[in-house]
Formats: C-alpha cells, structure tokens, sequence
C-alpha cells in the first residue's frame, strides 16, 4: 500500500516559462545539462520551428527541426511509427457538386465520375499486432487516384490534433509510446509519461476532451467521421484562394462502444473493426461516407475567435455550415494484405493542382515528415512504383536509378532543358501545379508562436458542454480511469488544474472519482471563452434511429424454436442490421429438425460483439446453460451495456431471475419483436447509472 503521496510538482522549479502562444518552455540553469542536436548546438528553443514571421510558412533551412523530425522518422523499421495497427478497403470518389467556383482540380469540379481510391484506418499509439479497440484517436487516410495525380487526405476521426507545432511530434508520441525503461503499456495512453506530458503542454487539451470522449472508442470503423484536420486552400481559374476544411461523414451516423464492452470486445476480437470492414463489404454493406467542406474567406477567418492555422481548433459547423459535396463508397477488400495495406504511402504533400497548403505550422512539418518516413520504412525512394502507390493516370519523370527501380527508362536523356529528345517531358504553366502567391506579413523571422494560438481552453469548454449528460459522464469516468493509472501524484494535480478551465463540474467530478482536492487552477495563457455549443460534436446525441450497421446476436441451442428464431432473423435484417447465430456448439439441431452451424460458439461470442442480443432456448437448455459463467456473462455484459435483450420464457425462468435484469422497457418478451426492433437501434442510458459507478 502507498500511503506515501507527494503533490508537490517538480515542474514550477524548473525554470518554466510560457511563450508568446502559450506554450511550456523549461529553461536550462547554470547546473542543467543543456539541449543540443546531434552535433552539439544547443537548441534555444524546442517548441517553435522556424517561420517567417509568426504565422507565415515553415522555413526548410530549420535545421534543429529536420534533423528531430529525420531522427524520428527513422526509428522503426520496417513498422510504422504511428498508425501501425491498420485496415484499409478500395473504392471510388463520386462529386455530387461541383467546386468549380473554387478551383480547378478537376476531381472537385467534374460531377458524376468516379475516382478510384483506397482508404486506410488505424490506430495511433499500438504497433501492428495491437487491437482494434483501444482507447486512441482514430486514423483516416484516404489516396484518390486522380486523372490529374494522387490526392492524399490524411487525417483522423477527429477533427484536432494534440499540438500546434510539428516540433512537437516527436515528443507527443514518444510520451504516448510504452515507457523505454519497461516497454509497456502497449496501445494506451493510461500512464504516468503520457499525462505528464500533456499537463505541462495546455494545447493538448481539446484532442484530450475528444479522447477521453466516446470518440476514442469508435463502434465500426464504418462509424467513424474522418477529418483532413488542417486547413488547405483551393484556388480557382483566375488565382483566387479560399480556405477549406476536409469532412468524411459515415451514411450510419457516428457510433461508439462503451469502455468495458471495448475491453471485452479486445479479449473476445482483438480483430474486431477489421473483421467487421471485411465482412461489411464481403456481404454488399458497403461502407459509405458523405464528403463534404467548409468554405471561408481570409476575411471571414479574420473573425474567427480563435485561429484557424492552429490544428488543435476546429471551426464550428454552426459558424462554418459544412457543404456535402460528395459520396465515397467501399466495394473491395484488398487482394493482399501486405502489397497493399502495409505498403501504401500516403503523404500530405500529395495533392492536385487546384489544392494549396496553408500555413499551419503543423501542417507545414508534416510536409517534410511523412515522405521522410516513406523513404525510411520502404527502403526506397521508388517507393511510389509500388502498385498501391502508382498514380493511374499518365506520369513521367527525369527521376533514374535507386534501390528497387522498377522501370525502363528507353532515353539517353533525363534531364532538362535539353535538346537531344524532343518526346522527353517538360514543364507546364498551364496544368502544373502552382502556389498561392501570397502576400506575407511584415514579421520577422524567428522561432516564435502567434498569440491567437494562446487559447487552450475554450474549445474544449465548447466540446464538454456541447454533450448530453450521458457523453459528459463518460468523459468524466475516462478521466478517473486514466489519471487513475498515473501513479505521480503532482501529474495528477496538475491535469486537474487544467480541466478547472475547461468545466468546473467536469474537474469536480474527476478529483472526486480519484479522492483529490481540487488544485489552483493552471495560468492560462489567453482568457477563457464560452463558446457557443455545438451539437455536430455530440456521439450518443446523434445516433442515428437506425438498425443499419448494426449486429444481432441470437442465442439458440439443442431443440429451439425454428419459426421463431427466423422470425426474428428476418425482422432484423429487413431493417438493415446483421445477424449472427450464437451456440454452446459449433452444430445444433432446430426443434424442426434443422441443423445448423452457429456463426459463433457461445464461449468465443460474447454478447459485447453486437448491439442488441435475442435468446431463444428449450427449459432443458436453459437450466444447462444457467451453470454455464458465459452464458451468465452473455446476459450480464448485454444488460449492463445498455442494450436491448429479447428473452424467451425459459430464458427468464432459469437465468435472467438469477441474475440482476430489471424488466424494463429494453427487457422485452420473445412475443414483442417490434419493440425490440425498436429498442436494438439505440441503447437505453438510463440504466447505466444503475449497473456501474461514474464519475
């Protein structure tokens, strides 16, 4: 027992400093080992990378921020880094209307083609054996193969990220990876390094709200928004810019899981989301998003309260409306999953013309980073012949040799100008791609963060009180859980110094749930505001009223009912749900005579592996299965989680009255299918507050 705690926080004796937007610079003392790159140059400051001016572009000659960026690319192989843990399907781009008021990409101007493209999912923080179901923010890479070059959207299922500055990626991640002294704990951010870091970096705290959201822990990766993050410009005919943000909106609405049928579900199915993508579209449930943008002027940002180049700020679809533009649509599973989930590159930097970059500093080093870490991982710099990576439209190049060169270049010419082959290619002003020829401002040069990036709290405070009282708890509870974990004391402390800003209520509740006193609240670099909320950030608010995506388990065993269990088969699947037979055997015989192989036997088929659950057994059955602790978890977990449960009489007679099942309104007999029809295409909160504590 540790009895032992020390609140004091080692951080205010560090000589810590805020900078001009906010963020935590420690400075090195007379007796502190000083910063340096590899060569030896002490670093001045390891939080800004170099711009022209405050909110200008990144300058390549910041040598401390490539070589921390080069080093960090380079320290896995052949594994990705991040977003290792992925699973990805083919399909095509549909434009429903056309942008060309705003540009000239002909994928965002011409309605009705069809683009091919290939999307990939993933987590963040786990390496590529991990599972699905961690609590993590989600990846959302998507590769369109344009008839003017490859267009890479690569995002995640939020709409932030963590930092505002790529100087700090490397850093983030490796607070979020497993400790080096002990290598664990794999896929979670619940530890002591991660929460360390964060707390001593306040613009982390939005994408931790969403985090510690029912947003971490998606249901399906077909239930997941996807979210290009940055802004990007696109520029029309006549040179003219207007910024854009990227939407992918899933046709089955945003759904979740909650934290224990997450932890279960990872026991039962650490495959779970990528099964549930290859089955989606082995059975002609193709998983569909809407695309859609917002659209706004240099002006229009300038009356932003907060700064549009930060990617820890989203821009509200109540301020900015988001336009549907388009329809992306799954339809095959790749051949191999290797040659093409594991190989595909995708970079930011790839794009058509007609799309500009911005001069979100995150952005700006991501630009670099990501071909870096291509040129790493695949061992080549011709890793762009690689099938999944090829452009499917007309390509060439003065690019020769290098490891893996596939192709033939039948020319004594690969450079120019020159004049020795006429039939070489050259340049073009008319379809190249061109930069936005943008007036800069008057700032000078240095290592310096804007102070419209100083707002770390406000939209956080938005995000919170945006949720129904049910999402509030649950970020309430995914708090305690987390800081729970974290064993510094003064760690802890200080996290709850920053939630004071984002919710009093919301740190109450936390410091409560792990038995502390609330702290002083954190120095905050810029005043908080009370933003308008925003029910577009809600999950639970938004479900859709729908059985569409969804999966019925229906438990059967020796001499069940036939008729009835096809009942019930076919009432959810004329409503667009899945279903799937769950037996104590692989084979059972139907009271008809009938034998039939279950999808799942009962023991490998939890009840956390579907949304609603149907039980329709025989007396004798029942009382078997009333000594069977998975049968009794079956029950347990699906009522516990809020779901919707069908029973038969056996059913009640034997298990559910030994069990803690209130009969209510999600509790129905066999004889009222239609409202468990009803019931199966949402959950009955309520009754959460019943079956376990939160925060």
């Amino acid at each position: 027992m540790n009895n032992n705690i020390d609140h004091t926080d080692p951080a205010k004796d560090m000589n810590t400093e805020r900078g001009n937007g906010g963020e935590t610079h420690q400075r090195a003392g007379d007796d502190t080992k000083v910063l340096t790159t590899q060569q030896g140059v002490a670093i001045a400051d390891n939080q800004n990378s170099l711009k022209a001016g405050s909110r200008g572009p990144t300058l390549l000659e910041d040598f401390v921020l490539r070589e921390k960026i080069n080093h960090f690319d380079h320290e896995r192989i052949p594994e990705r880094i991040v977003h290792a843990r992925g699973s990805a399907a083919h399909g095509y781009f549909e434009l429903t209307e056309s942008l060309e008021e705003y540009t000239t990409a002909k994928v965002l101007t011409e309605t009705g083609k069809q683009t091919p493209l290939f999307t990939r999912f993933s987590t963040v923080a786990g390496n590529k054996g991990s599972k699905d179901t961690p609590r993590d923010v989600r990846g959302f890479a998507v590769k369109m193969y344009t008839e003017e070059g490859n267009w890479d959207i690569v995002g995640n299922n939020m709409p932030i990220f963590f930092i505002q500055d790529a100087m700090k990626f490397p850093d983030l991640i490796h607070a979020v990876k497993p400790e080096p002294d002990r290598g664990f704990p794999q896929a979670a951010s619940a530890h002591d390094t991660f929460w360390d870091f964060v707390s001593l970096s306040p613009e982390t705290m939005h994408n931790l709200i969403w985090l510690m959201s029912d947003r971490g822990l998606p249901r399906s990766l077909r239930m997941m928004e996807g979210f290009g993050i940055h802004s990007y410009r696109l520029i029309n005919k006549d040179g003219k810019s207007t910024f854009v943000r990227f939407h992918w909106k899933p046709v089955l609405g945003v759904q979740s899981t909650t934290w224990d049928e997450a932890v279960k579900i990872s026991g039962a199915d650490p495959d779970y989301h990528r099964r549930d993508l290859f089955e989606s579209i082995n059975n002609g449930d193709y998983p569909e998003w809407e695309f859609g943008v917002q659209l706004f002027t240099e002006e229009e940002a300038n009356e932003f309260p907060f700064d549009h180049l930060d990617a820890t700020k989203l821009i509200p679809e109540e301020l900015v409306p988001v336009k549907v533009v388009g329809k992306m649509v799954l339809n095959r599973y790749p051949d191999n999953f290797f040659a093409e989930t594991e190989q595909v590159a995708f970079c930011p930097s790839h794009l058509p013309p007609g799309v500009d970059f911005s001069n979100d500093p995150l952005l700006q080093g991501r630009l670099f980073s990501y071909l870096d870490t291509q040129l790493s991982r695949l061992g080549s710099p011709n890793f762009a012949q690689i099938p999944i990576n090829a452009p499917k439209c007309p390509f060439a190049n003065n690019q020769q040799d290098g490891h893996m060169q596939m192709q033939v270049p039948k020319t004594r010419v690969l450079y120019e100008p020159q004049s020795l082959d006429p039939t070489r290619p050259r340049e073009s002003a008319k379809r190249g791609f061109n930069s936005f020829h943008e007036q800069l401002d008057d700032g000078v040069k240095g290592r310096v963060r804007d102070e419209s990036f100083a707002d770390h709290y406000s939209q956080p405070r938005m995000f919170y009180r945006s949720q129904t009282a049910t999402e509030q708890a649950h970020i309430a509870t995914a708090y305690a859980f987390e800081l729970g974990k974290v064993d510094t004391a003064h760690v802890r402390t200080r996290m709850l110094s920053h939630l004071i800003h984002i919710d009093e209520d919301l740190a109450n509740r936390v410091a409560t749930a792990l038995g502390m006193e609330l702290p002083e609240p954190a120095d905050a670099a810029a005043p908080v505001q009370d933003l308008g909320t925003s029910k577009a950030v809600q999950t639970i608010g938004l479900t859709p009223d729908s059985l569409k995506g969804r999966m019925i388990g229906i438990l059967v065993a020796e001499g069940s009912n036939s008729s009835e269990v096809k009942k019930f088969e076919d009432a959810a699947k004329a409503q667009g749900a899945s279903v799937k037979i769950v037996a104590p055997n692989k084979e059972v015989v139907l009271d008809d005579g009938t034998r039939i192989q279950a999808d799942e036997r009962l023991a490998g088929g939890p009840s956390v592996m579907f949304d609603a659950v149907v039980s329709i057994i025989m007396p004798d059955q029942a009382k078997k299965l009333a000594k069977d602790s998975s049968a009794l978890d079956w029950f347990n977990d699906a009522y516990n989680h809020c779901k919707a449960i069908a029973y038969c009489g056996a059913t009640d007679e034997f298990i559910l009255s030994k069990l803690p099942v209130e009969k209510d309104e999600f509790v129905t007999p066999l004889a009222e299918l239609d409202a468990f029809i009803s019931n199966s295409k949402s959950r009955l909160w309520e009754r959460e507050p019943k079956v376990r504590d939160l925060a």
